[in-house]
């Protein structure tokens, strides 16, 4: 059985599956969330139940956080009974969210000055990656610290990376929210001109993902758009979230992104027309709109 003893907060389409694998693991894992269902659901399953995250830090080797956005994470940690308030020795912070690289940078220096060593370690492979324990973590942080919970990584994911000290990984994960919205933006464009121009849009994914255009966007979205299936997955709102974060950490250190912009536009236009809870790869609904086409079945 792992020695290690983990506390996991924030149990949504990503803690929720992570917590169940650290299960099958037989790690001895303490939950926290602010919707008490599946506090519940996890603790049938083996979980230990908590009522705040001082009280998960308490009683926890490693805490670990998976949130919504910056100001969530900060207010777990820094707040009324927050983790900092359950800190003692030998307690490791990890976050699994995808915040400001400042925001991390600040968190780790705060809880530095309890003795609390922090690692931003944001993940990719979304839901389906989370349920499977095919994660890739990013890691930001001390590298003794990081080497520590690799036996997290070994139970909930197939890679991990340590990319440098505090913020590192949350940089790393601006990179690949990029990267994943250009795909995402540009597989609607070419499955709405392929529709367009009479021709199978799944027979040229076929034709082309074998070649130099292929990609993850490719190898795993169209199946499920060719079902009608539209559910997440990671939901357009948190793309969009996460390329803000991009465009504010293209501002801080005076990089530019102009593709990054487009894509935010186009990810903006799609959560304002109420398909925010959709998967990121619905985004090609934008192009339906303006194509007056629709991609694949008639699922959700």
């Amino acid at each position: 059985m792992p020695t290690l003893r983990v506390g996991y907060i924030g149990l949504g389409l990503m803690g929720a599956p992570i917590v169940r694998n650290l299960l099958r693991a037989d790690f001895t894992v303490v939950v926290h969330n602010r919707s008490r269902a599946i506090v519940e659901e996890l603790t049938s399953e083996g979980a230990i139940p908590a009522y705040s995250p001082a009280e998960v830090a308490r009683r926890v080797d490693v805490v670990c956080t998976n949130l919504p956005d910056s100001t969530d994470v900060a207010q777990v940690v820094l707040g009324a009974d927050g983790v900092i308030e359950g800190a003692h020795g030998g307690l490791i912070f990890m976050d699994n969210s995808t915040i400001k690289p400042e925001t991390a940078r600040m968190l780790a220096q705060a809880l530095a000055l309890h003795g609390v060593p922090a690692l931003d370690a944001p993940v990719s492979g979304g839901q389906i990656g989370a349920e499977q324990g095919t994660l890739v973590y990013m890691v930001g942080g001390d590298y003794h610290t990081f080497q520590k919970v690799i036996p997290i990584f070994q139970a909930t994911g197939k890679a991990w990376t340590y990319v440098g000290e505090s913020g590192a990984g949350q940089i790393a994960k601006v990179c690949n929210q990029i990267m994943v919205a250009a795909q995402m933006v540009a597989m609607g464009e070419l499955l709405v001109l392929a529709q367009k121009a009479g021709v199978d849009p799944f027979k040229v994914v076929e034709a082309i993902r074998g070649g130099a255009a292929q990609c993850w966007a490719l190898d795993h979205k169209p199946q499920r758009l060719a079902q009608g299936i539209r559910t997440p997955g990671f939901k357009a709102r948190m793309q969009l979230k996460d390329l803000n974060i991009a465009l504010e950490t293209g501002k801080t250190y005076e990089s530019p992104l102009p593709l990054t912009e487009i894509a935010a536009e186009v990810f903006r236009q799609m959560v304002e027309s109420g398909g925010g809870d959709l998967d990121n790869s619905a985004v090609l609904s934008v192009f339906e709109r303006i194509a007056n086409v629709r991609i694949g079945g008639s699922g959700s």
